[in-house]
C-alpha cells in the first residue's frame, strides 16, 4: 500500500505542477542519479537525529540510517549515505547536487536552503554537565567563569548563544572534540540534543544530564530547495512510515524506546 500510494502521489504532483513525466515509477524525480543519496550527521553520540559510526564497519548507523534504507527500498534504488558534521553543513550543501533527502531538526534559518516536511519525532536539547560540577539547573550554567560548549551549525547552538549572557560559549565543528573536553573537565557544560547527551553520559563517568529543556523542536524530513516532486514524495513517505510502524521500529531498534513518534 505504501509503495502504491507514493507512486500515485508522484504522478499527481507531476500533473499539478507541470513537472516532467514521472519515469521509473517516479524514482528519478526524487533521485535523478539513480541512487538515493541521503545526507546524515555523524557525531560521537546517538540520538533520534545523530548517527554514530559502527565500530565494526566504520559506517554510520542510527535512526536516520534506518529511515534512509526504508526510503531507498520504497523507490527500489540503491542507497548512498553522504556524511556531514551538522545540520547546517547538510543544508549548505543542498545546492551542490550531492544529496537528495535528509532529516534534521526544524529550523527557520535552514528554510532558505531546504524544503522541510513533517516531523517524525520531537527533538529536545539540554545540557550535559561535567563530573564534579556544582551546576544543578540551566540558570546555574549562565555564570561568569562557566565554560559551555555546543556544536557549530546546529539549531541548539543558536538557541544557547542567544540565551547565555555571562558564560563563555565555544562552538565546536567536531562533536567528538567537545565530548573529549567535557570528559577531561575542560568544559563545564555541553549543549546538544537530549538523546545524544544521554548516550554521552553513559560513556563519560559521573557526568549528568540536566532535566530542564533548553530547546524543543521536531526532526523533519527535508529535500533541497525547489524540488517540488521530491518534497511531496518525502512528505508522503514519512507520513506513511509513521503510520505503518517504520519510524517506531527505527527508534526502538536504536534504543530510543521512550521517544514518541510525532503525530
Amino acid at each position: 500500500m505504501l509503495r502504491l500510494g507514493l507512486i500515485a502521489t508522484l504522478g499527481l504532483v507531476a500533473l499539478m505542477t507541470g513537472a516532467p513525466e514521472v519515469k521509473a515509477e517516479g524514482a528519478l524525480e526524487v533521485a535523478p542519479t539513480g541512487t538515493l543519496r541521503v545526507a546524515v550527521a555523524v557525531g560521537p553520540a546517538a540520538s533520534a537525529f545523530w548517527t554514530t559510526r559502527d565500530p565494526a564497519t566504520g559506517k554510520p548507523r542510527g535512526v536516520t540510517v534506518e529511515l534512509a534504507k526504508a526510503a531507498a527500498g520504497m523507490l527500489h534504488l540503491p542507497l548512498q549515505l553522504v556524511e556531514y558534521q551538522s545540520s547546517d553543513e547538510i543544508a549548505a550543501a543542498s545546492g551542490k547536487d550531492v544529496w537528495d533527502l535528509s532529516f534534521m531538526p526544524a529550523d527557520v534559518k535552514r528554510e532558505a536552503f531546504v524544503d522541510q516536511g513533517p516531523a517524525y519525532v520531537a527533538y529536545m536539547s539540554g545540557y550535559l554537565i561535567r563530573a564534579g560540577s556544582d551546576i544543578r539547573s540551566v540558570a546555574d550554567v549562565d555564570r561568569a567563569g562557566m565554560r559551555v560548549g555546543c556544536i557549530e551549525g546546529t539549531s541548539t547552538s543558536r538557541t544557547v548563544e542567544k540565551s547565555l549572557k555571562q558564560a563563555k560559549l565555544t562552538k565546536f565543528v567536531k562533536p567528538e572534540q567537545a565530548a573529549e573536553l567535557l570528559g577531561k573537565g575542560e568544559l563545564d557544560a555541553l549543549a546538544m540534543g537530549m538523546g545524544a547527551l544521554e548516550d554521552l553520559s553513559r560513556k563519560l563517568p559521573e557526568t549528568k544530564v540536566l532535566d530542564e529543556v533548553v530547546q524543543s523542536t521536531g526532526v523533519v524530513v527535508v529535500v533541497p530547495k525547489g524540488k517540488t516532486v521530491a518534497k511531496v514524495w518525502a512528505a508522503q513517505f514519512l507520513t506513511e512510515a509513521k503510520a505503518d510502524g517504520t519510524v517506531r521500529r527505527a527508534l526502538d531498534s536504536n534504543g530510543f524506546t521512550a521517544d514518541k513518534v510525532a503525530p
